[in-house]
């Protein structure tokens, strides 16, 4: 496909880990269902707090895929 067309998702991802790992929680699941996931952008980082510490990590992000012909 030279001029691809691409669908956009938001997905929240999290985790008790890091920002990273909530990342790829989000794009793991993501990939069991949609097919050709080509890139994401992070659009929002927030986290819950516990005890005065990071308790979970909490990203959005943009998902793009790319749509059949």
């Amino acid at each position: 496909m030279k001029n691809p067309v691409y669908k956009l998702i938001e997905l929240t991802g999290t985790s008790h880990l890091s920002i990273e790992d909530a990342v790829n929680k989000a794009l793991r699941r993501a990939n069991k269902t949609l097919k050709k996931l080509s890139w994401f952008q992070v659009i929002e980082t927030r986290g819950s707090v516990a005890k005065g510490e990071v308790d979970q990590w909490q990203v959005t992000l943009k998902v793009g895929f790319t749509v059949d012909d």
